[in-house]
């Protein structure tokens, strides 16, 4: 990476990143926050499934409000039809949303949040190894997999009491 201060390229890669990674810790944040909003809910409502509908409603309400206001109504379709395995997006919202909105008032927030980031470990290491889906590829190496087991140790010292 390069340090070029002079208001160059490298700059800009870096406030990039910096912006992309500050989206996504913020995004983090919000995972046991939604999990403990989720659980709540489906307490409150006796009724996970329903809690999960109503979350993707809202979900789906904010998707369009921002679809509208940041982007407008699509000009025109893709060229190509888009491959349906990604659409099965939407499939793994619902499986998070139903999942941690049954899950997490019976297992504990953390609980159930550490093993999602366990999950998200073997999911994004299997992803980058062999660039699935269009990722770009990044194959696993030996620093990678001491990185990969230490966060999962970190992640079962975390959860030791469950």
């Amino acid at each position: 990476m390069s340090f070029n201060l002079s208001g160059g390229a490298a700059v800009k890669v870096i406030n990039r990143t910096a912006i992309y990674a500050m989206i996504m810790l913020i995004a983090g944040l919000g995972i046991p926050i939604m999990g403990a909003l989720s659980g709540g809910l489906g307490v409150k409502l006796a009724s996970p499934g329903l809690a999960s509908l109503i979350l993707c409603t809202v979900g789906l309400v904010i998707s369009f409000g921002i679809l509208f206001l940041l982007e407008g109504l699509p000009k025109k379709l893709p060229a190509e039809p888009v491959p349906i395995h990604f659409y099965l997006g939407g499939f793994f919202i619902v499986l998070y949303t139903l999942s941690i909105t049954w899950v997490g008032p019976r297992f504990g927030i953390g609980n159930a949040v550490c093993f999602v980031l366990l999950g998200q470990l073997i999911s994004m290491s299997t992803i980058d190894h062999f660039g699935l889906m269009g990722a770009p590829r990044s194959p696993i190496s030996w620093q990678r997999v001491i990185g990969l087991l230490l966060m999962s140790a970190g992640v079962f010292l975390v959860v030791k009491g469950f």
